[in-house]
C-alpha cells in the first residue's frame, strides 16, 4: 500500500510540474468575457425625446423602427444646419445603432426587400444596401451593435475607439460554411466590425454597412465626416465566442487532435492594396494572444489605411520544422488565391519566431547534413517521409516576405526546454507526429548526436528548444539572406543583466537575451517585459514604428 501511495504522490507531483511548465510557457489569462447590456441615453434635443420616448414604451419592430427612424431624421437635419454639431451626431449614431438592434433582434431582412415602418408623419421606406462580395454580403452574416455588449479579460482590457458618424457593429457569420465566403477564413466562424450608417431620400432611406478599415470618412448632408469604428468589439467576441483558451491547452498536450486547426487566415475582408501583417503565435498560445496589439494598432490611422492583418495558427505540440514546412505550402496557396498581394511582413512571438526564421533562410543541405549522413535520395524512404522530411529541412528564403519583425524569439533556444519542467511537459506531449505517415524505422538513419541525449521517438516542440539541438544549433549558424531585414524586441523584466551566459543573465524569465538576439538586425530593443513582448505597451509601439518606418522604405 506504501508503494501505491508514493507512486500516487509522485505522479500527482508530475502533473503539477508539468501543468505548471505549461502556464509558464502561456500565462494563466482570462482572455476575454462577454456581458449584454440594455443601452440607455439622455438627451434634450427633438431628436433625444424621441429616443428616450422609444425606450420607454416599447412596441413592434416596425413601428420601433419608424421612430429611430424619425429620430435619425431629425439628426440629420440638425447636421444640415450645422455640421459640427457633436449632440446631433451622438442622436444619430444612437439611433441608427438602435435600427440594427432591431432587424437582428426580429430577424427583418431589409436586404432583400424594403421594410415600411410608421413614422410620425407617414411610413418609412427602409431597406439596406446589398453587395454582391460574400465576404460583405449582409445575408451572410449575423449584425448586432457594438455598443449592445460590454467585454471584460486580460486582452480586452481597454476598448480603442474612433469618434465620427455610424453605429459601430459586429458581423459573425451565420451557419454558411466560412470556406465559402473565403478560403482564408477566420475558421469555423467569421467576426469583422463594421460601421452602420443611414442616407435620406425623402421617406426613403438606405442602410449602409461599411468597413471602417476600409473606408475613413463617410458623407452625411454632402458633408464629410470621420467614419466611427469599435476596433475592439469584434476581436472580444470573437474570443468570448471562440474559446482559444481550452485549444491552447489541447494544442500543446494533444497536438494530433488538433492537426486540422492548422490554418493562415485573414482578420479582416481582404484588400490587394494593403501589406499582410502576418502575427505567428508561440508555444502554448493561439491567435489571440495578437489580440492586444492589433487593436491597439487599429487605432493608427497610418497603419490601418496600409496594413492588413493576418495570423497562421497552429498546435504548438508540433516540432516548429514541420509547422514552418507547413506554413510555406499555405503560403503557395495564397500567392495563388491572391496573385496580386503585396509582400508580408511577418511578426512572429517566441517559437513563433523561430518559425518566421525559417522564412527568411537560405538552408541549402546544412540542416540536412545535420541529421543525415546521405542525400535524401539515397536513403530508404517511403515518398511521402521523403517530402515531409525534406520540407522541414531543406527550404529557400520566402521572396514573398519583405520583413520580420521577432518578439521574444528563441533562436538558440532556452533552459527550461532541459530542466524538470521541460522534460516533464515533453514527456507528455509524446510525439504527435506519430499519426503522420512517417517510415517507423525513420530514426534509425539519423546520426548520433554527440552533444545531447539520443531521443528514442519522433521529436516534439519541447525537443526543439533544447539549446542542444542539432536542428537549433544547425539554424542558429546560418545567416539571414541579407535581402530581407529583421527587427528583434526582446524583454528583460527591467532587471537587465548581462547579455551573454555570465549570471546574472538577461532574460525575460522564459528566453534569455543569448537566445533571442540575432546578429544583423535592423534594430533590436530590450523593454522591461516578460515574455510576451508582443503584448507590451512598448513592445506594441515598437512594432507600429518599424510598420510606419517600413511604409517609407517600398
Amino acid at each position: 500500500m506504501l508503494v501505491v501511495i508514493i507512486h500516487l504522490n509522485v505522479m500527482k507531483s508530475a502533473f503539477f510540474l508539468a501543468v505548471s511548465f505549461l502556464l509558464v510557457s502561456s500565462g494563466c489569462k482570462n482572455y476575454s468575457t462577454l456581458y449584454q447590456v440594455k443601452p440607455s441615453y439622455r438627451s434634450d434635443t427633438p431628436a433625444g425625446q424621441i429616443i428616450a420616448s422609444t425606450l420607454r414604451s416599447p412596441s413592434s419592430p416596425l413601428i420601433e423602427m419608424g421612430h429611430y427612424l424619425d429620430a435619425a431624421a431629425a439628426a440629420n437635419n440638425a447636421l444640415e444646419i450645422k455640421s459640427d454639431d457633436l449632440q446631433a451626431q451622438e442622436d444619430y449614431n444612437f439611433s441608427v445603432s438602435r435600427m440594427f438592434g432591431i432587424i437582428d433582434q426580429a430577424g427583418l431582412e431589409p436586404w432583400k426587400s424594403p421594410l415600411h415602418c410608421p413614422g410620425s408623419n407617414k411610413n418609412w421606406v427602409f431597406s439596406i444596401q446589398r453587395d454582391s462580395q460574400p465576404e460583405r454580403n449582409p445575408s451572410n452574416f449575423k449584425i448586432q451593435p457594438a455598443d449592445h455588449f460590454k467585454f471584460k479579460g486580460t486582452l480586452v482590457a481597454q476598448r480603442t475607439l474612433k469618434e465620427g458618424i455610424g453605429a459601430p457593429l459586429i458581423v459573425m457569420s451565420k451557419d454558411v460554411d466560412p470556406e465559402k465566403i473565403d478560403v482564408f477564413s477566420q475558421g469555423n466562424r467569421i467576426f469583422y466590425g463594421m460601421t452602420g450608417v443611414v442616407d435620406f431620400n425623402g421617406r426613403n432611406c438606405v442602410g449602409k454597412i461599411i468597413d471602417p478599415l476600409a473606408v475613413e470618412t463617410v458623407q452625411v448632408n454632402h458633408h464629410n465626416y470621420p467614419l466611427a469604428a469599435d476596433f475592439v468589439a469584434p476581436l472580444a467576441l470573437a474570443l468570448a465566442d471562440i474559446k482559444p483558451r481550452k485549444n491552447e491547452l489541447r494544442g500543446l498536450f494533444k497536438a494530433k487532435e488538433l492537426e486540422s486547426n492548422i490554418r493562415l487566415a485573414r482578420l479582416q475582408p481582404y484588400e490587394p492594396a494593403k501589406i499582410p501583417v502576418l502575427c505567428i503565435h508561440g508555444l502554448g498560445d493561439s491567435q489571440a494572444t495578437w489580440v492586444p496589439l492589433i487593436q491597439t494598432l487599429r487605432g493608427d490611422a497610418t497603419i490601418r489605411q496600409n496594413y492588413q492583418f493576418w495570423f497562421f495558427s497552429y498546435p504548438t505540440g508540433f516540432p516548429y520544422p514541420l509547422v514552418a514546412s507547413v506554413l510555406r505550402k499555405q503560403l503557395d496557396a495564397v500567392n495563388r488565391h491572391y496573385p496580386e498581394h503585396r509582400k508580408i511582413v511577418v511578426v512572429g512571438h517566441s517559437m513563433g519566431g523561430m518559425i518566421s526564421r525559417t522564412l527568411i533562410t537560405d538552408s541549402g543541405m546544412k540542416l540536412w547534413d545535420a541529421f543525415y549522413d546521405k542525400p535524401p535520395e539515397k536513403i530508404p524512404f517511403s515518398d511521402e517521409t521523403r517530402n515531409i522530411m525534406t520540407g522541414s529541412l531543406i527550404f529557400n528564403h520566402r521572396a514573398d516576405v519583405s520583413r520580420v519583425i521577432f518578439a521574444s524569439p528563441s533562436h538558440r533556444g532556452a533552459d527550461l526546454a532541459t530542466n524538470i519542467f521541460g522534460r516533464l511537459g515533453s514527456k507528455i506531449i509524446g510525439s504527435p507526429m506519430d499519426n503522420l505517415s512517417i517510415d517507423s524505422d525513420i530514426l534509425d538513419y539519423v546520426k548520433p548526436n554527440p552533444t545531447t541525449k539520443q531521443l528514442g521517438r519522433l521529436p516534439n516542440s519541447i525537443d526543439f528548444l533544447d539549446p542542444k539541438n542539432r536542428f537549433v544549433t544547425a539554424l542558429a549558424d546560418i545567416p539571414p539572406t541579407p535581402s530581407i531585414p529583421f527587427h528583434t524586441i526582446i524583454g528583460d523584466r527591467g532587471k537587465g543583466g548581462n547579455l551573454d551566459q555570465t549570471a546574472p543573465v538577461s532574460t525575460d524569465g522564459i528566453v534569455p537575451y543569448w537566445s533571442s538576439h540575432l546578429a544583423g538586425a535592423r534594430s533590436e530593443l530590450i523593454i522591461p517585459s516578460h515574455h510576451w513582448t508582443n503584448q507590451h505597451p512598448l513592445g506594441i509601439a515598437e512594432v507600429g514604428r518599424i510598420l510606419r518606418q517600413h511604409l517609407t522604405n517600398q
